[in-house]
Order: C-alpha cells, then structure tokens, then sequence
C-alpha cells in the first residue's frame, strides 16, 4: 500500500497560521489534522478594561473581519447592561455588515479560492472571441468584447514572459485536476482582476458609517454615526446617495459577474459534489435583525441546529449547550483536560509543550494546537455559510430556498451536493446574492425614517457606569461570513472580569476533542477525498480553502519516516 504523509505549514491569514497534516493511501486521504500554530490572547488583554471599549480591543483579533468582532462584542457589552439600541443604528449595522459579507465572499472567490480551479496560464491559450461569447452568453456585464479579453490575455503573458507571474505566481498550473476549457480559465482571470477594483469601492460604506476601513468605528448603545441631511459634517443627503450608488453596485457585480462565473466554473467540477463534506452537523445562531436583536423571529437569515444532515428538522440553537475541549489544545484547565467549559466558566491558560515530531502529530496523540476544540451539546459543529443556507432552507426562507434550487437544477445534481466542498462554495455565492438584494431593503427602511424625523442613532440611557449592576454578564453572537461568533463578557464594578471568544475557524479548525471526534477541517479531508500527485496537494487546498481559510504558501512532504523530501510553493 503506498502511503505518503505531508505537511501543509503555514496556511496563512491575518488573524494567524493554520498547519495542515495528511496520511494518504492510494491516492485518496485517509487521516488529518489541523494545527493553528499562533497564539494571541487577546482574550487576557480584555481583563480590567472598560466594557465599553471592548469592541475596539477585539476587532483587532483579525485585520479582515474587524466588522463582526466589533459587533459581537457591542452585543455582548448589550446584553449585559441591558442596552437596546435605536432602529436606525441597527440597520446601519445591518447595512455596514451586509456590506462586509458581499466583499469578503466576492474577495474569498476570485482572490482566495478561484486559482484552486481556474488555470491561469492555459488562459494564454484561449480564443478571445470565444471567451466573449460565453461571457455573454451567461451575463449581461458589460466588459464582454473579445478585444477586451484580449487584452487580459495580453497582460498575463507579458507576466509569464518577464518570467515573474505577479500576483499568479507559485500556482500548480498544468495540473491534471484542472478541467476548465482555456476560454473559461481567461475570463475566471479578467474577473479576478475587476473584483480587485470593486471590492475597493464598495467597502467605502465602512468609512461613511465608521470614519475608515479597517477597524470601523462603533458604540456601544448604536452607532457614532450622526444622522443631519443638511450638514456637512454628519451623515447627510449626499452621503446617503453614494451608499445608495455603492449598494447598487455592489448588487449588479455579484448578480452579473460573481454568481454566473460561480455556477459556470462548478459545471465543470461536479464530482466535487461528493468530495469533503465531512461533519454532518451544522450550526447556525442567526443573523441580520430587522427588529430588536431579541426577537429571533426578525432575522434575515435564521439560527437553527441541523443533525445528520437531516434538513427536513430544525432544531432551536441555545448557546448554553456550547462547551470547549482542550485535551489536543495547549491550554490547561483546572479541572483537567478532559473535561469541557461553556466560555462563562472557560479558562485561557496556555500551556505550550513544544511542536511534537511529524510522527506525533501524526498519530493524533499528543497536544497539536493553539485551537480548543468547541463542541454543541459534545457534538463538532460546521459553521459558515453553508449552515447558514442549509438553516434557511430548512426553515423556508424563500430567497434561499430559490437559489438553492436554481443551482442544483443548472448543476444537475440532488440536494446531497450541497454537502460537500462544492455545496461549501456555492452556498457562499447564495448568501452574497441574497444578502446584495436585501441590502436595499435595510437602505429604504434607514431613508424612511430619516425621512419622517427619526434619526436617533444612539441610546445613551446606561453610559454612566454608575447605572450598571455590580456583577453583569453577557453573550454577544454574530453569524460572521466565516460561520458562528460568540462573545461571552462578565463585568464586576465597572470593568471586565471575564472574557471568552470562540470563532468560527475556531469551530471549523477544532482538533479532535476528549471523545476522539474530529473537526470539520479534519473530516472534511478524510470524507471521500482525492490527492493525484503528493508533490502538488491541490486537492487539499481546494476543500480547506471553501471554509474560507488562510492562504498556503508553502508545502512541505514527507516520506513514512517524517524526512521532508520536497518543498514547493502554494498559490
């Protein structure tokens, strides 16, 4: 039996590392384990501050996904003081993370994940022409001429002929996992360059509301986002027409460009469809409140519990059933590594033993991680998108329940496609569709209101410590792009005593816990999963890549006794 072993180190991000370790057997995956090698403790920093400014200390957990740290944190600060923002503030969040959702998903297709199945350098073959036609064929965009691709074509060859690829350099082009005809991989490339430039402009919603992008500024009680339609200095009536503009844009990018490029390059890549599911269960605690965030009801997308796959049942999330394992984590608790901690009760004590061989990891014996391992009522849970659809479609959201059928009838496949690394992506392009729709709503719902006088944007009845209990504590959650968030504060005499984060790749990254259950990354490389040439692990890259991870940027393999025998570079 022809066994390799390999190591993926670092899949990097912003926020830290993720390492990734395979045994194959025969050219598929048979056991994996994820690793993220960074510590941050940003959680220990919270202790002592003020509640108020947590929001600004946890958005930097992450230089992407400043947006839904701040608000999981406002939220959490909310809950506990019993805080209920103005309505005009809660839709201006809506409409800031709305607009942090269609970026990052827009940003993790084309940018993070499109070169996992888009060839670049066989676009050098393709017929301008008929690339234009098919461009036109599926949308009405209107960068479609030939000469246009033409001139596309013209840029990336004058990369290859300097010898220096640019951006699409350290690509596993010519691999025999690529299907796309050269026509399609030409167009994948011009519109990873056109989404460079959109996603610049249509983020600026951020600086409007916040005053900059990254790290947007926020407030507990609402949004430091003064409302007066005749001053200058304060969100007026030409500040609300370019967020008008950009939300326009903002749509017809993803309705004409993103989702028909989605759907044409899946066509090609069916198989994927039954390649890395991997954990049956998904979580969702619900996002968007077009009401008081308590009333559950008035969420655009739905928080529900889905088990085994079972669509057809929803069951009601409580975050209380949330625990977190340390038994393979380096951190220690009190009370043992075996045991489990709901975050009001969590620990972060570190407790780093040192990077065991390729051999230990391996075996899955030993502490590997900087992640716990959190588990819903002891069971791993998928977070992202896809459990956001997939709770949608089970609770009978319209706009998800259309799109989810569009797509399996263009695709041709059934309803168990969408577990799996392809129903990962596509689920991420239905939400961006649906949520570049609603946005609209939540922009009429915030003119109307300015219109007929309202423009509070700020409660600011609990702002006096003095007002506050003497112990409080509270859950802030945020269904963020990447699945679900949760913020757990205690405060005592005005300041935080307490603070836990547990974040979606903390959920998707989880190592094996106390019972020996594996994590979504880890099972989904083991569930039915192909690697054609060791040297290249594209295929590895393809399924952790549709979590939306960090990118790769180097491989290194092993031979059965963990000496390195190659070392190659990640796109």
């Amino acid at each position: 039996m022809a066994r390799t072993k390999l190591v993926v180190d670092p899949i990097t991000r912003i926020e830290g590392h993720l390492r990734i370790e395979v045994q194959a057997e025969d050219g598929r995956i048979a056991d994996a384990w994820a690793s993220s090698t960074q510590f941050r403790g940003i959680e220990l920093i919270m202790q002592g501050r003020d509640p108020r400014d947590a929001w600004a200390f946890t958005q930097r957990i992450c230089g992407v996904c400043t947006v839904v740290h701040a608000i999981a944190s406002l939220r959490a600060v909310e809950d506990a003081l019993d805080i209920r923002i103005p309505a005009n503030a809660n839709t201006i969040r809506n409409i800031v993370l709305g607009m942090q959702f269609i970026q990052d998903h827009v940003i993790h297709f084309y940018h993070l994940h499109a070169l996992d199945w888009v060839d670049v350098v066989s676009a050098l073959s393709a017929d301008p022409a008929a690339t234009s036609n098919i461009a036109r064929s599926i949308s009405p965009w209107p960068n479609n001429s030939a000469t246009y691709f033409a001139e596309v074509q013209d840029r990336i060859r004058r990369f290859v002929e300097s010898g220096q690829l640019g951006i699409f350099s350290n690509g596993y082009w010519g691999h025999p996992a690529y299907k796309l005809p050269p026509e399609v991989n030409l167009l994948g490339v011009a519109h990873y360059l056109e989404a460079l430039d959109w996603q610049r402009d249509v983020i600026r919603v951020h600086t409007i509301f916040g005053g900059k992008n990254p790290h947007p500024n926020f407030l507990v009680g609402g949004m430091a986002s003064a409302i007066n339609i005749d001053s200058t200095a304060t969100i007026n009536a030409e500040r609300l027409t370019d967020i008008h503009d950009m939300i326009k844009r903002a749509r017809r990018f993803v309705e004409e460009v993103y989702w028909p490029d989605l759907v044409a390059i899946a066509g090609f890549y069916k198989e994927w469809a039954s390649i890395g599911g991997g954990v049956d269960n998904f979580m969702a605690c619900g996002e968007f409140p077009e009401d008081d965030i308590r009333n559950i009801d008035s969420y655009y997308l739905p928080q529900g519990i889905i088990l085994g796959k079972n669509i057809g049942e929803v069951l009601p999330y409580d975050q209380q059933l949330v625990k977190e394992y340390v038994t393979h984590s380096w951190y220690e608790y009190e009370a043992g590594d075996q045991v489990g901690l709901h975050p009001f009760e969590g620990e972060t004590k570190a407790r780093y033993s040192g990077p065991p061989t390729p051999w230990e990891y391996l075996q899955g014996e030993d502490k590997y991680t900087w992640m716990k391992a959190p588990r819903y009522n002891e069971m791993p849970m998928q977070v992202g998108p896809l459990a956001r659809m997939l709770v949608a479609y089970g609770s009978g959201h319209e706009g998800a329940r259309e799109l989810v059928g569009e797509v399996l009838g263009r695709l041709g496949v059934g309803p168990e496609a969408l577990f799996s690394t392809l129903g990962r992506t596509a689920a991420r392009g239905i939400e961006t569709v649906l949520l570049a729709r609603r946005m609209e709503k939540w922009y009429d719902d915030l003119v109307t209101r300015i219109k007929g006088g309202d423009t509070a944007t700020f409660n600011g009845e609990r702002w006096d410590p003095s007002t506050w209990p003497a112990s409080a504590q509270g859950y802030g959650y945020q269904d963020a792009p990447r699945g679900n968030l949760g913020h757990w504060i205690r405060i005592d005499d005005g300041k935080i005593s307490h603070y836990q984060c547990v974040v979606p790749s903390t959920w998707n990254c989880s190592p094996r816990d106390a019972a020996g259950q594996m994590g979504p990354y880890e099972a989904s490389l083991t569930d039915n999963h192909p690697l054609v040439d060791p040297e290249r692990p594209l295929e590895i890259l393809r399924t952790i890549h549709s979590f939306d991870p960090c990118m790769a940027c180097g491989v290194h393999v092993l031979d059965v006794n963990g000496t390195p025998v190659t070392e190659v570079k990640l796109p």
